[in-house]
């Protein structure tokens, strides 16, 4: 027996199939021949015959999708039943247009498909006269009997507007209740790897590094939640020629270090020491460079110094990434020593090595930037140990997509390094997605890159123990440490400081440098962290101050039909059942403020429901409770489930009371 997931979802697919399969065939036996033939009575009987074959699929299938345990993607949905009318309307055309989309204006219907503008100018281009309209008219009749339209107008040239059944919304948000938010199942389980954070050893982690440790942990939590198997890894900086200095120098300074652990506490200011004595004492340089030597040729003694340089760094690498919740395996450039020089040798072999001044250097091709692959005193590069860890993620962990979560001025050094990687015939960009997540810097609010008013860099963790510190500070002002315990207080402050630091982070466009402001991301008004963790803790205290428990919302969602009657239930209801198409786009195109965009509509929507919709009826004198409209509480429930899961995924914890 088989993952009953995967055969479920093979099934579903085998059943698609079959069904266009008739349709074409009885789209044939709806136009016979001009001159009848004597098979025309058997004809018409197949006809019956798979008519009633295709309705018992379509009902079977349609059963299975208002009934299954996953959350139906809609647009995907309509896109199957829309690709099957347009294939059947313009069979000449090979590869027809689909275009399905969310309607911007609600009053013209809830989605609209746009393919019958791109069909006419496909069918122009081979010499046919048609007119958008009759292409439009085509595709509605051509329709495939469905579970989710409940009618369709044509609007303008030839748009299509849709609008959907209201029995079909409402089953899918009792799946929703009764299962919890599950994702559309993979067809196969595909191993995803991530590289992001990247610090270096010896040095503090800095403003820099917050954003590919943000967008980097959300990317994997994503991939996660839709059932792929995400490696995390952190690429830190933890060979090359500063190990030398950084080793002497705890030589002279902590001589018995192998027996001893020897009580380094600022790194940072032993990197300057050591720095500076490189700089100046001609005889430390000296020695460095054979500590790198010695590094290089794995002497015990020098590997112990290293390690505890290593681990020293990593105890602070770690402060950061508890308040920030980060689970992430540490794999440094130090791993792909030995492999670089299979990397050489395969290159060298394959006739790809170019020598330029005692260098080896590559050429790949469409790039006009060699990399480097072995500088002329024989050492590697970043180039070497990057091609070295992108061929290790591909050949050895197996991987079907990795993607690299770094600033965007790395961007053309990674074209580089996968043109190369493509060149050499490691992967087919067909079958292996590799891609660079490229971010913008983060701006201090002069709009210059962020710095302290000495000029240095931001450390990280100053900037998470400030952002601790405004966080009480707004609670205090809001007077809720009069309503909270001191453990709620604490949890709320913590919530809020991070959920903040990272929402003002992944609510911007990576792609774009975005200015770091404590007040903006604080602000409990707009699409802020502070906002839609208040809107959640309110949203989910109306049951609460309902005396409605888990147990009688659980049994409500069996028994409860979700009446969508009045507007701005429905537009709720649609609203809610929109996060498959978000997880979906943004598995596409990387870019997660999609999602951080989406919270804030479906908060903003839930306030509009609320304000025109009685969930609870209270007598106005006595403040009883007087009737409660069960199915609104659903809707209630409903979308903090959905607000609750995109939390997760942001990596924003929320609090049951703020």
């Amino acid at each position: 027996m088989g993952d009953p997931v995967t055969e479920y979802t093979a099934r579903l697919q085998q059943q698609e199939l079959e069904i266009q399969g008739l349709y074409a065939e009885i789209q044939g036996l709806k136009n016979p021949p001009v001159n009848p033939s004597p098979h025309l009575e058997g004809l018409r009987e197949e006809n019956a015959k798979l008519k009633y074959r295709l309705n018992i699929l379509k009902r079977s299938l349609q059963e299975e999708t208002c009934s299954s345990t996953y959350m139906t993607n809609i647009n995907q949905r309509l896109q199957e039943v829309f690709g099957v009318a347009i294939r059947a309307s313009c069979p000449e055309l090979d590869n027809p247009p689909l275009a399905v989309t969310p309607n911007q204006q609600p009053k013209f219907g809830d989605y609209q498909c746009n393919s019958a503008m791109a069909m006419c100018q496909m069918l122009k281009a081979k010499g046919m006269k048609v007119n958008p309209r009759e292409i439009a008219e085509k595709i509605i009749q051509n329709l495939p009997e469905n579970e989710l339209i409940q009618k369709t107008e044509i609007a303008g040239p030839g748009f299509i507007n849709i609008h959907l059944r209201r029995s079909f919304v409402s089953k899918l948000l009792s799946n929703l209740l009764i299962n919890g938010v599950q994702p559309p199942p993979l067809p196969s389980k595909k191993k995803v790897v991530v590289d992001f954070s990247s610090p270096n050893i010896a040095k503090e982690m800095h403003v820099g590094h917050l954003r590919s440790t943000i967008i980097g942990e959300s990317t994997c939590r994503l991939f996660e939640f839709l059932g792929y198997d995400v490696l995390r890894l952190n690429h830190v900086g933890d060979w090359g020629t500063q190990f030398g200095m950084l080793i002497a120098h705890l030589q002279d300074k902590f001589p018995n270090y192998v027996t001893v652990s020897p009580p380094i506490g600022d790194l940072q200011a032993f990197y300057k020491e050591s720095k500076k004595r490189f700089d100046e004492e001609e005889d430390f340089k000296k020695r460095a460079y054979q500590c790198v030597v010695k590094l290089q040729s794995k002497e015990p003694d020098i590997i112990k110094a290293w390690n505890l340089i290593c681990d020293v760094s990593r105890t602070e690498f770690q402060k950061v990434y508890d308040c920030l919740d980060i689970k992430i395996i540490e794999r440094g450039e130090s791993f792909y020593q030995d492999r670089m020089t299979d990397v050489v040798k395969e290159f060298e072999q394959k006739g790809l090595l170019e020598e330029d001044e005692g260098r080896k250097i590559v050429f790949a091709p469409g790039q006009s930037i060699p990399l480097t692959i072995v500088k002329s005193d024989g050492g590697y590069t970043y180039d070497t140990s990057d091609l070295a860890a992108l061929r290790q993620r591909i050949f050895e962990e197996k991987a079907d997509i990795i993607i690299y979560v770094t600033d965007s001025g790395q961007g053309t050094h990674f074209q580089v390094v996968f043109a190369a990687a493509q060149m050499i015939g490691w992967y087919d960009p067909q079958v292996t997605r590799v891609e660079h997540a490229g971010f913008g810097v983060v701006l201090g609010e002069d709009k210059k890159k962020f710095k302290t008013r000495s000029g240095d860099t931001v450390r990280l963790m100053d900037l998470l123990e400030e952002g601790l510190r405004r966080s009480m500070d707004k609670l205090k002002e809001k007077e809720r440490d009069k309503v909270l315990t001191p453990e709620e207080l604490t949890k709320a402050q913590r919530s809020v400081a991070f959920g903040c630091i990272k929402y003002a982070d992944l609510s911007h466009n990576r792609i774009n440098d975005y200015i770091f402001s404590f007040d903006k991301m604080l602000d409990d008004r707009g699409n802020t962290a502070a906002y839609l963790l208040y809107a959640l803790t309110r949203i989910r205290s109306i049951a609460r101050l309902a005396n409605i428990d888990e147990a009688t919302l659980r049994k409500a969602a069996e028994n409860t039909e979700v009446l969508l009657d009045h507007e701005k239930e429905w537009k709720l209801g649609k609203c809610i059942l929109r996060f498959p198409e978000i997880l979906q786009k943004i598995l596409d195109d990387l870019l997660l403020h999609t999602l951080c965009d989406y919270l804030y509509e479906l908060a903003t929507t839930f306030t509009e429901f609320y304000d025109s919709c009685y969930c609870v009826e209270k007598d106005r004198q006595t403040g009883e409770v007087v009737k409660i409209n069960m199915w609104r509480m659903l809707l209630c429930e409903a979308t903090a489930a959905i607000m609750a899961k995109g939390f997760d995924i942001l990596g924003i914890n929320p609090v049951q009371k703020m």
